[in-house]
């Protein structure tokens, strides 16, 4: 296969990883998401009751088009300690190349440090689609209607 070519459940992405951590890999074979490390080379970072902060990873991926690579928060880190994703999912495009970074927040009520090639979030890559608007007076009628924030008839 070459670098954008894919099977039916996978895709080639070109990764640099300047850190000393391995790459992202799956846990399972069903798994969707792959855990990403905290690259943290001057040694570990305390992350106060609702602080947030950029946690470098060293990575450096180059996406197909038509692909995107979302940033995930870490169920067992988020309901042990708070720490969470800030802006979940974060989205990683296609043509960017910088660092990929991970801004993480912590809503518990006691500090939390991170440790250097602690898993911290996780990367799930996946195809997205660029909208083209139609520009319109009106919009067909549907069962729903303008139902919207838990207006969906369901109970």
């Amino acid at each position: 296969m070459d670098m954008y070519e894919s099977s039916d459940r996978s895709v080639r992405v070109k990764i640099v990883n300047r850190s000393s951590h391995p790459l992202p890999a799956y846990a399972t074979a069903q798994s969707a998401g792959m855990d990403v490390r905290a690259w943290l080379p001057a040694g570990a970072l305390t992350l106060s009751p609702g602080e947030r902060t950029l946690v470098h990873t060293g990575l450096y991926m180059q996406l197909p088009p038509g692909f995107e690579c979302q940033v995930r928060p870490r169920s067992g880190l988020a309901l042990k300690h708070g720490v969470t994703v800030l802006n979940s999912p974060g989205t990683i495009d296609a043509d960017y190349r910088g660092e990929v970074g991970i801004i993480l927040i912590n809503h518990g009520a006691e500090p939390y440090v991170i440790e250097d090639g602690e898993r911290i979030g996780q990367l799930v890559v996946q195809p997205c689609f660029q909208a083209i608007w139609d520009a319109s007076e009106a919009l067909d009628d549907s069962e729903r209607g303008q139902g919207g924030f838990g207006h969906s008839g369901r109970t």
